[in-house]
């Protein structure tokens, strides 16, 4: 409705401008609506990215188009108001940074074209038919597979072989959480190891979750993938962490920025610059379901080698081979 009244207004300008004049008008620039369910000056890190991958692609912020972006601070029930605030704002396609903001737009929103930048594979919770023919309004990029999250528990015995009881938390409202809990048993299995799982619901439980676990002789944390809940209260996890000198690997970068041992993650700014992608052919005309999905390919193993030492930890050959970033 608001750029329908953009539009008219701009066609009544032009009738009463003479030609020349009319040559200079400009239509305002597109609203590109950004939905981020977890925290602010966290998750808005990467919008340069964005901009500039927008930037090579001969599209100029404020010029050609303006970036609107909503948090809902962890609060996931805030996110189907929020997505339709964007809407009413004017805009013309969304991009979302987590499952449960892409399966929160697209119901709320189902009309409107969404561009997922991380977040599990909308397949799994039924917004696309396939990955390379999603044929509806949800296409874009996974952050990392279910099936790969395994990974974290091999890591984390590499770098701390002493470790033979690890502790899971684990995002209770996260879309793919039963295949999460699934993929630890399995790699629990695997690797023959005694593990706790936490499965929370509320931020609240994050510190009482941890404490139990360090009663019951954890020697090793991971954080499962999901990108709500723990990041409103990543800061709180590793300072328990490090309290207990419990080795921590983390799904995010910023984790092992911030103190974790570990962390083990897709490269999500070559995701921010090939959301850029989707959202330059959607403009010009492309339907989003006829985009494919794209998994990712690249991963970034961070070290932190204060924590190492300061857990007195010496980084074996083959994590330090994979470590794409070492913290000093």
């Amino acid at each position: 409705m608001r750029n329908r009244r953009r539009l008219v207004a701009a066609l009544g300008l032009a009738g009463s401008l003479p030609f020349a004049a009319l040559a200079q008008v400009k239509n305002p620039p597109i609203v590109i609506g950004v939905l981020f369910a977890g925290v602010r000056g966290i998750d808005g890190r990467l919008l340069g990215t964005f901009n500039a991958a927008m930037t090579e692609l001969r599209w100029q912020e404020n010029s050609d188009y303006v970036l609107l972006a909503r948090w809902a601070e962890a609060a996931r029930e805030q996110l189907p108001s929020l997505a339709k605030d964007l809407v009413q704002q004017g805009a013309a396609v969304i991009l979302t940074t987590t499952a449960s903001a892409t399966t929160a737009a697209a119901k709320a929103v189902p009309k409107i074209p969404i561009v997922q930048i991380t977040g599990s594979s909308p397949v799994d919770r039924g917004l696309a038919a396939t990955l390379r023919r999603p044929g509806g309004m949800v296409t874009g990029l996974t952050n990392l597979d279910v099936g790969v999250s395994e990974k974290y528990l091999e890591i984390l015995l590499a770098a701390a072989p002493f470790v033979k009881r690890v502790g899971f938390l684990i995002d209770r409202n996260a879309p793919s959480q039963a295949r999460y809990v699934s993929n630890a048993q399995r790699a629990i299995k695997h690797f023959r190891i005694e593990a706790r799982i936490a499965e929370l619901a509320k931020k609240e439980e994050v510190e009482p979750a941890i404490a139990s676990m360090v009663k019951e002789g954890v020697q090793g944390l991971v954080v499962v993938p999901t990108g709500t809940l723990f990041s409103s209260v990543q800061h709180r996890i590793i300072a328990l962490a490090l309290l207990h000198h419990l080795p921590m690997i983390g799904s995010r970068r910023i984790f092992a920025e911030q103190g974790a041992l570990l962390s083990y993650s897709a490269d999500i700014s070559y995701n921010y610059r090939r959301a850029a992608d989707y959202v330059d052919r959607i403009l010009k005309g492309a339907h989003p379901g006829s985009l494919p999905i794209e998994q990712p390919t690249t991963f970034d193993l961070v070290v932190n080698l204060k924590t190492a030492k300061a857990l007195g930890l010496t980084m074996p050959p083959e994590i330090m081979v994979q470590a794409t970033q070492l913290i000093q």
